[in-house]
């Protein structure tokens, strides 16, 4: 246990990214086949849990070193008036719209061709709506 806990939070960024992953809408496990991805700037999420639980925004950082998100409408208001964006742990989110890009669609569709390998079905073409 010891170890596997100094190995998370000791984890080098491009680690981190994989395990900052949040799990996807019911319409995008459809369309892309896989059930959770990195979580990404310009994405659109929906809080699931805490506080602030419903409230839906577009991701404005995702910052490793905190293992936090911060999400556009989700702020608080510092003594002075000033307000600052309370940090989401990514597994706390669901992804309603992906930020789709050349790289971004690559990498889902290798992710599919893998689960899609585990369970023995036939590989899926995405669609794009771009």
């Amino acid at each position: 246990r010891r170890k596997q806990r100094r190995a998370h939070f000791s984890a080098p960024s491009h680690i981190r990214h994989r395990i900052m992953s949040a799990t996807l809408s019911k319409d995008l496990r459809k369309k892309y086949g896989i059930r959770s991805l990195p979580v990404r700037k310009d994405d659109e999420v929906v809080i699931l849990r805490g506080t602030r639980i419903c409230t839906k925004g577009k991701v404005i950082q995702v910052f490793r070193k905190k293992w936090a998100i911060h999400v556009d409408k989700v702020t608080k208001n510092k003594a002075n008036g000033a307000p600052y964006q309370l940090p989401i742990h990514p597994s706390n989110v669901a992804i309603v719209k992906a930020k789709e890009g050349k790289d971004r669609i690559a990498r889902i569709a290798t992710i599919a061709a893998g689960v899609n390998a585990r369970k023995g079905k036939a590989d899926k073409k995405i669609r794009t709506t771009n």
